[in-house]
């Protein structure tokens, strides 16, 4: 069982959200979510690309040590300002960016001019691109973002090759050491340099807690081939862990 199901309310609301308030469902024309895209960017550079933050990020980068890009078809979902490259190990033959911002696919434009290729998608849509014409997917800290979960997973899986592989990093969101570390850095950031609910945000950024986010990729079809929980990996644990890492090869 899961620690944060038996949590008092006064405790799980501060380091999830009140969910049961707020639900999952983003509401588009919320004051508090507009007030939240306007301060993203601030937060993001603030927040995940220095400090704490970025260290916990690299974290889950380091499963790229793994990985052999050369000779392959990679895509990437929610590239950020790639904040990995120095953990590939060579250059694929064509990387896709794909994103719902456009100013983060012309980052990976500029930082990848030969290979990139650029997706702008709406939040939640398939991504435009064949069946069976990926051998890499990446997605680091991304699939706590994503609306029906296991839709998009059965999606990535048709979009792999056979024996392609599904690699990345997902925060513990649900997990007691992510709630706390978070209550206690970027909640208080937000907190000092915002006006908004960001309570009511955690609900809507991260709809997906860690665990389901593990069960559901092998659920879609994909087997689990490396599972590493960071940084105590000597007690893998979701609630011990900021970071859980994997590779998932797609099984036919």
């Amino acid at each position: 069982m899961a620690i944060r199901n038996i949590l008092p309310s006064f405790i799980y609301t501060r380091l999830f959200g009140d969910r049961k308030q707020f639900g999952l469902d983003i509401q588009e024309q919320d004051s508090d979510w507009q007030a939240w895209l306007n301060f993203y960017n601030i937060f993001y550079t603030d927040t995940q690309s220095t400090g704490v933050g970025e260290r916990v990020n690299h974290l889950g980068y380091k499963v790229l040590n793994n990985i052999d890009f050369k000779g392959k078809i990679v895509a990437e979902i929610g590239p950020g300002s790639l904040p990995h490259l120095a953990y590939w190990n060579a250059m694929p033959d064509s990387y896709y960016a794909i994103d719902v911002k456009k100013d983060f696919l012309e980052n990976a434009q500029r930082l990848l001019p030969d290979i990139c290729k650029q997706v702008l998608v709406k939040r939640d849509q398939k991504i435009p691109l064949a069946e069976h014409s990926l051998d890499i997917l990446l997605t680091f800290y991304s699939l706590e973002h994503i609306r029906n979960l296991d839709d998009q997973l059965t999606h990535y899986f048709q979009l792999l090759k056979k024996d392609g592989i599904l690699v990345g990093a997902i925060p513990n969101e649900g997990g007691i050491a992510w709630g706390l570390g978070r209550y206690l850095t970027t909640r208080r950031f937000v907190k000092n340099n915002a006006d908004f609910n960001y309570d009511k945000i955690i609900c809507w950024e991260h709809p997906n807690f860690a665990d389901d986010i593990l069960r559901s990729i092998k659920k879609c079809g994909f087997k689990l081939q490396l599972l590493q929980y960071k940084p105590l990996s000597f007690i893998p644990l979701t609630d011990t862990n900021l970071v859980t890492l994997f590779i998932a090869t797609k099984q036919e």
